[in-house]
């Protein structure tokens, strides 16, 4: 018997209406309780809508500086080791680590005071490796949190 559906907490970077970058603590929460495939045991499983995607590993070097970008497309990114850290144009920065999630849907931010999309680098004294997930769909303004 499954207990009560989960919850998966993720931090989406998206563009406002004036073209502001901001991030939100957002939750995965349509899960639904069922095998994957015909007499695979059942297990919580949150789909998200089918889209054409690119899957990139990304290995980060101890003192890792990006300069101000926007996430080329949306795309999920999930820490494997070490940490890093995500700056929006607000002055939000957001530190994450291993097994933390995030939705960077910055796309069609407008330049101020030398920001445009998000500052990321690394945390402490290792590399930070992820894996990142090219979405091709179309990216959304002032929707945080829109994937349940």
């Amino acid at each position: 018997m499954a207990d009560a559906s989960p919850r998966m907490p993720y931090w989406h970077v998206y563009t406002d209406d004036d073209g502001v970058s901001h991030q939100q603590r957002c939750e995965l929460s349509a899960f639904k309780f069922q095998g994957i495939g015909e007499g695979v045991a059942p297990q919580w499983n949150d789909k998200m809508d089918k889209t054409e995607a690119g899957v990139t590993f990304t290995v980060l070097p101890i003192g890792w500086i990006g300069d101000w970008h926007e996430n080329p497309r949306p795309q999920w990114i999930a820490v494997l080791t070490g940490r890093w850290f995500v700056e929006t144009m607000d002055g939000h920065r957001v530190e994450m680590g291993p097994g933390e999630l995030m939705m960077g849907e910055d796309q069609g931010t407008r330049e101020r005071d030398g920001r445009k999309g998000h500052l990321s680098g690394t945390v402490g004294d290792e590399p930070c490796t992820m894996i990142v997930t090219g979405l091709e769909v179309a990216p959304t303004r002032n929707r945080p949190g829109r994937f349940k």
